[in-house]
């Protein structure tokens, strides 16, 4: 062999080494970009059909909302005493269902403020929680949020007062989410986590409420905290969100699947760290702090409701229907954690 046919020999040993190493790049980063997108996205090819499925009636959701938001305005916390009022109809809402009954007050700069709990099922060491705030950020009328998610918890409990359930489930209608005290420990939910905490209190899973009125079916409807997701996820704000931390897959693929399986409301979760804008932007920041699994139920908030923190967030911009199968979801949820940890 010449030394110009050996020359040439090497450079295609070299080029085919370089088109080997190229393609194993090229498949690295496709493994893991898949990987990170069933993560992320946690997809589900296969819908089942749950048998525990029940009704909600949308009428008793939007008579709640319109409670919250018209009559019972404002919920700020500058308004103790309208939230004390919020705190009393939840209480009788929550008794008239036969729930064990708990106000679980606390004082932020002189004001006594109070979270509402009601217990169903068995008094068991190890619980499940699902949340809701009742307040607002500022005077507003705050339909969808949070009346909307407060609505879902009352009617969530009517739900399971019928249901025998193996496992103690904690409904807390919470105070003080909003500003100025988001972030802090005078939240209800962290005053309602740490107490837990300190208790050494076992929590299978908590599930917070966060704004679950507000869809649209108008293209481009839908927007991201970053462009990226939406290639992901649908740009029609039609579908309700279970949103948790990467290290909350297994949980939000629980609760997807059995919210999915309630009935066809579109179902989608994401899974990612608390950086990204809205995924710890409520009460289950809380339980992630005090090392408890959580997620939060969301239409996504200001990533779809143009009327978020304004006074145009009202009663007649939800729909109700829609709603209502989201509180069906969640109860499928609930049920389907009760019975399998």
């Amino acid at each position: 062999m010449t030394s110009l046919e050996r020359q040439w020999q090497q450079q295609s040993e070299q080029r085919l080494r370089t088109i080997k190493l190229m393609l194993l790049v090229v498949l690295s980063f496709g493994i893991v970009f898949v990987a990170l997108w069933w993560w992320v996205t946690q997809p589900l090819p296969f819908k089942r059909r749950d048998i525990t499925a029940a009704m909600v009636d949308p009428a008793r959701l939007e008579h709640h909302v319109r409670k919250l938001s018209v009559e019972l305005h404002p919920r700020d916390e500058s308004n103790p005493e309208n939230l004390d009022r919020v705190a009393a109809y939840i209480r009788v809402e929550f008794a008239n269902l036969g729930a064990r009954l708990f106000d679980q007050s606390f004082t932020v700069n002189g004001k006594t403020y109070r979270n509402v709990i009601g217990e169903f099922g068995p008094e068991t060491d190890e619980r499940i929680v699902v949340g809701a705030h009742y307040d607002t950020a500022g005077p507003l009328p705050g339909a969808d949020d949070n009346a909307s998610g407060v609505a879902g918890l009352i009617e969530l409990a009517a739900l399971l007062a019928k249901q025998q359930l193996p496992l103690g489930v904690e409904l807390v209608a919470f105070t003080l989410e909003e500003p100025p005290y988001f972030g802090t420990r005078f939240m209800g939910s962290a005053v309602h986590a740490n107490d837990l905490r300190q208790q050494n209190a076992k929590v299978r899973a908590m599930i917070s409420l966060e704004m679950i009125g507000y869809f649209s079916d108008a293209p481009g409807s839908q927007h991201f905290p970053a462009a990226l997701l939406s290639l992901f996820y649908p740009t029609t704000g039609n579908f309700i969100a279970v949103v948790g931390t990467l290290s909350e897959g297994l949980l939000v693929r629980q609760v997807k699947a059995a919210m999915q399986g309630a009935n066809e409301l579109p179902v989608h979760s994401i899974n990612a760290p608390t950086i990204v804008p809205g995924v710890g932007f409520s009460d289950q920041l809380n339980y992630w702090n005090a090392g408890y699994h959580a997620v939060m139920i969301t239409d996504t908030a200001f990533f779809r409701n143009p009327h978020y923190h304004t006074a145009e967030d009202t009663a007649e911009k939800l729909d109700y229907k829609r709603m209502a199968m989201v509180v069906e979801g969640v109860y499928a949820a609930v049920v389907e954690l009760c019975r399998n940890p």
